[in-house]
């Protein structure tokens, strides 16, 4: 079984003060889009002999992932090229043997897509949400991933258990100028940020760049990351410390 665990900080975000997504109608599963074509041959590069828990992966995200709320039913369509791939390719740019912490993990995008392309990470997926954290769980506990920790909790008080971290990644959390004041702090002075952005990614730093020097940034660049596999390449802002 996995040897996943979910921890708990005291000040983690509670829940809304409305009925949770499970207990809402929600919308209805999908069937995940069938895997073929270019988009096969870039899955069995990322993931290798992987492959097979990365559809189950992506059949949890078309099903309970959408139920719950996690991710809009018009996703279900384009998961593997939109989400699953592009958040996999990022795995080229982490070291060997990197211990990572993925930040605002919600569905596990890009925490657990590579989890399941580098088995040679280890990976703390941080959530402050209580669902969300849940559903990460019986995801990383039904394809029996044992590198993945789930840790509840924001970025911000998550510093202190987390340690001798080499990389932290984001997706869709914040605008940069705001995301270093979270995820730059965990790397305790050594490290590197890759956060996964669009066509603003420039512009991004070009905005936060007043507060690298506070931080230590040695170097900030934007980098396109699997121009051979995919055909709308991911962006990601490489941030290092």
């Amino acid at each position: 079984m996995a040897q996943s665990r979910s921890s708990k900080t005291h000040d983690a975000a509670p829940e809304p003060s409305q009925p949770s997504a499970e207990s809402r109608p929600g919308p209805d599963p999908q069937p995940a889009p069938p895997l073929e074509g270019a988009e096969l041959e870039a899955a069995q590069q990322l993931f290798g002999d992987r492959l097979e828990l990365a559809k189950r992966y992506t059949e949890h995200l078309a099903s309970s992932g959408i139920v719950r709320g996690l991710i809009g039913p018009r996703e279900a369509p384009r998961l593997w090229e939109r989400h699953v791939l592009n958040c996999a390719v990022v795995q080229e740019l982490i070291p060997k043997n990197a211990r990572v912490v993925d930040v605002g993990s919600g569905a596990g995008l890009p925490g657990l897509c590579l989890a399941l392309a580098r088995p040679d990470i280890s990976i703390t997926l941080v959530e402050p949400l209580e669902r969300r954290v849940q559903w990460l769980d019986e995801v990383i506990e039904d394809l029996e991933l044992t590198n993945v920790t789930v840790l509840r909790a924001r970025a911000e008080q998550a510093k202190a258990e987390l340690k001798n971290i080499d990389v932290v990644t984001a997706r869709a959390v914040s605008a940069l100028i705001g995301l270093v004041d979270i995820t730059l702090p965990l790397l305790k002075g050594k490290g590197q940020l890759l956060a996964l952005k669009g066509r603003s990614a420039q512009d991004e730093v070009d905005k936060a760049k007043k507060k690298f020097n506070r931080f230590g940034v040695r170097s900030a660049e934007v980098l396109t990351v699997g121009e051979d596999l995919l055909s709308e390449p991911t962006t990601v802002v490489r941030l290092e410390l």
